[in-house]
Parts: C-alpha cells; sequence; structure tokens
C-alpha cells in the first residue's frame, strides 16, 4: 500500500484587497508531495511563493481550494487544531533566524520540545546533540546577539529539526547570508534532512540552492509549473 501523500493541494485561490485593489496571488494552484522528497519553490519576487508556504503550513488561509496536511483538511480546522498539528509534525527555518533575544542557544532549540511535553531532561540532550551535530558545541551557552549570522541559522536549524517533524518549510533560509556560509548552510540542512526521513518544502530565489532539491516548482502567474 502506498504511502499518503504528506501535502496535498488543490485548486488553491488566493486574493487580497477588495474591488478595484482586488489581486489575485494564486489562480488555481494544485501540487502533491510525498513523503521525505525535497522540493523547491522558485519564482520571481513577489510572485507569491512566502504567501504559498504560508497557506500550506496553515498559517494563513485561502480564498478557496483544498489543503491537505499530513491527511488532514487545514480549512476545516480551527486556529488551535493547527497549532497543534504544527507543533506536532512541523518545522520552520526563517530568513530572518527568528530566535529568542532573550534565551541562549540551547534554550532556543529546547523550546518547541518543551512546549510539546517533553520532559527538561530529554529535550535539552536532544538539543545539545542538536547542537553538536551542526559544529556548535562551544556555543550553547551564548544569545543570539553573540553569534554571527550563519551561527544564528544554525541554531534556528537545530530548533526546526528539536521535534523531529515530519516536513520542514524553509523560507529562504540561505538568504541573509553571504554565498559561502549560505553553502555550509545548506549542506547542514540537507545533511539533517536526510538522516531524519523529513519532506522539505524550501522556498528560494537561489537556483543553485533550488537545484539541489528533487523537484522544482515555479511559481508565476499564480500557478505552479514543474521544472524540468
Amino acid at each position: 500500500m502506498a504511502a499518503e501523500p504528506i501535502l496535498e493541494i488543490d485548486h488553491l485561490i488566493k486574493r487580497v484587497g477588495q474591488g478595484d485593489n482586488e489581486i489575485t496571488i494564486l489562480q488555481g494552484a494544485g501540487l502533491v508531495v510525498e513523503p521525505e522528497e525535497t522540493i523547491a519553490l522558485v519564482g520571481e519576487s513577489g510572485s507569491g511563493k512566502s504567501t504559498l508556504l504560508g497557506i500550506i503550513a496553515g498559517l494563513d488561509d485561502a480564498t478557496s481550494g483544498e489543503v491537505k496536511l499530513l491527511g488532514q483538511s487545514l480549512p476545516q480546522l480551527d486556529e488551535e487544531a493547527r497549532a497543534k498539528l504544527r507543533a506536532r509534525d512541523v518545522g520552520f527555518v526563517f530568513q530572518s533566524f527568528m530566535l529568542i533575544p532573550t534565551l541562549n542557544a540551547l534554550e532556543n532549540v529546547q523550546l518547541p520540545a518543551l512546549l510539546r511535553g517533553e520532559s527538561e531532561s530529554v529535550s535539552r540532550e536532544n538539543a545539545e546533540q542538536l547542537l553538536i551535530q551542526l559544529g556548535l558545541e562551544k556555543r550553547l551557552k551564548h544569545m543570539p546577539a553573540q553569534l554571527s549570522g550563519g551561527e544564528q541559522q544554525r541554531v534556528a536549524i537545530a530548533r526546526a529539526f528539536s521535534t523531529r517533524p515530519k516536513i520542514l518549510f524553509a523560507d529562504e533560509p540561505t538568504g541573509n547570508l553571504d554565498r559561502r556560509t549560505g553553502d555550509k548552510i545548506a549542506d547542514l540542512l540537507f545533511s539533517l534532512n536526510r538522516d531524519y526521513g523529513t519532506t522539505l518544502i524550501l522556498v528560494t530565489h537561489d537556483l543553485t540552492l533550488a537545484a539541489r532539491c528533487q523537484r522544482r516548482l515555479k511559481l508565476s502567474d499564480g500557478k505552479l509549473e514543474e521544472l524540468a
């Protein structure tokens, strides 16, 4: 028996504004993603990539259409149910790192697991292992402001994997980094992704980074087109 798709979107439409100011961002977008696939979403700046990512992660609503994430129809879930689904099975990595400035590296990575109900000792041990795996064994107690951009993004990647997510959404994860640092971060992201058997959906304008994914999809005129 074939595994159920981890993500299905069908006839997704997203409009913003009203009357003469109404803009259609998505026009009937559709996609099926299988477990452990790596997918890059590319497109011009302003094409709606981040909007689409927000909708399929349950952070935003489409105007119409269906989104099934991990077998659950997102339009039919209330905000609390969506939050539970994200806490249990979804990881995020953002361009701007989004670390909590008053927590050190270890505490930032540990937090999602603690919120999910894991014990202090287990969550701490897992967080330490992830940070060591990402080469930050000497930075565990450092605050975000004491870390370089590349180090902050490594902490953010460790945090995303701390709950062993089934699917990871990464929005321009190397966008704020220089090429050399960005390449290192990409290596770590794909390496952890393989280790954990996670499905990866990556939004990027970097075609070199996109080429590392199994599938590349271009968002253009509100529709998704599979690239060779």
